[in-house]
């Protein structure tokens, strides 16, 4: 344990003598955090809609009231050319045309069902799919209010539906992307700094020192492991201040659950960065390996794509992705309130992967001079 402890020592002293680390473990991660919380959105706020108005009656005047009203959609244009509507569509002036038919008032009198088209730019699949969502719940509602003015109900036969959203009642999306990002930016940070550490000890020389003494190869990787695992509790922790100063985010779980996972889950990180670190000959390679492994976690880790939208092999995927399961951790924990048996998987994947990683990482190992 003094040799381990010695090389503890050491991998310390050398970080407090690098000056580009404290910046990239306090200021960096904050920019980035903010930056990427509010940029980083699901949220569709303004859709364009074009109408194609051919019936001007009380009713499709109505229906446009409605729809105006809602500060989501914006009417760009509403003419009586379906020719102009789809020419906003194809140059991407319009998101969505609206055509209103002739006859639509008439029809629906008369008890037939006279029908709205919606033609949908779906270049944007979020904001076509949510856009148009938006516009089928106005013409629900506009429905409704028909049916009552032609056949009024009674009023112990209407059926009303309310709905709440749990978690996260205001749909504020920071709420929903800083407990992502920041398990994200936790996790990157640290793997790119471990990879980039034995390699870094090969190209100045230092790494022959070491080879040469009785330095066993488990003591060499945990005692380069724990200073970064440090690090990457420092992170963890200036973000969560910094996301509840900046976004308020809520709190409703137990932030020490948050910790103690976070531990198992950058040893795992750590282990990869180690394992990368071993068989890169320069810094530049190691870098390209890390930012390889990093951009597959980041498209399969639910941040920006839920998971359960992807195909199934892809699913399975992101099991042996350690950011997919710190990301969910963070967000149950914080968001939902979630204990230790939520969270239960998440905790055996994650200690499967640092078992994995690690035992990779120490066998990779080679003391040569």
């Amino acid at each position: 344990m003094k040799i381990l402890g010695f090389i503890i020592q050491k991998e310390f002293i050398q970080i407090i003598r690098n000056r580009a680390l404290l910046p990239m473990m306090t200021l960096l991660p904050i920019i980035q955090l903010i930056i990427l919380s509010n940029a980083a959105s699901n949220e569709v706020k303004n859709v364009n809609l074009v109408i194609v108005e051919k019936d001007y009656s009380e009713s499709s005047r109505l229906l446009i009231r409605k729809i105006n009203a809602n500060d989501r959609i914006s009417i760009v244009k509403t003419t009586f050319n379906s020719k102009d509507a789809f020419d906003h569509l194809q140059a991407n002036k319009a998101d969505i045309v609206l055509e209103i038919p002739s006859d639509f008032e008439k029809d629906y009198r008369r008890g037939e069902q006279p029908k709205l088209q919606m033609l949908v730019n779906a270049i944007n699949g979020q904001q076509s799919t949510v856009g148009s969502g938006y516009l089928k719940n106005i013409i629900s509602s506009f429905n409704l209010e028909l049916i009552e003015e032609v056949a009024p109900l009674t009023s112990g036969s209407q059926l009303t539906i309310s709905s709440r959203n749990w978690y996260n009642p205001e749909i504020n999306y920071p709420h929903f992307m800083a407990p992502g990002i920041l398990a994200e930016l936790t996790a990157l940070l640290t793997i790119v700094l471990s990879a980039m550490n034995v390699v870094r000890e090969r190209e100045i020389g230092t790494i022959e020192q070491i080879n040469v003494t009785p330095i066993k190869k488990w003591q060499f990787i945990v005692g380069k492991l724990v200073p970064f695992l440090c690090i990457g509790m420092v992170l963890l922790t200036v973000g969560l201040i910094a996301s509840k100063l900046i976004f308020d985010i809520p709190i409703r779980g137990n932030i020490g659950l948050i910790f103690f996972y976070a531990i198992f889950n950058l040893i795992a990180v750590l282990g990869l960065g180690l394992l990368i670190s071993n068989f890169a000959d320069t810094q530049q390679q190691a870098i390209f390996v890390a930012f390889f492994f990093v951009i597959i976690f980041v498209l399969m880790c639910g941040l920006f794509t839920p998971i359960d939208s992807m195909p199934k092999w892809a699913q399975k995927l992101t099991i042996p992705n350690p950011l997919a399961h710190f990301i969910s951790v963070s967000r149950k924990v914080l968001m939902k309130g979630s204990g230790f048996w939520d969270i239960r998987w998440e905790f055996i994947y994650t200690i499967i992967l640092a078992v994995v990683f690690n035992t990779l990482a120490i066998w990779s190992y080679r003391k040569r001079i």
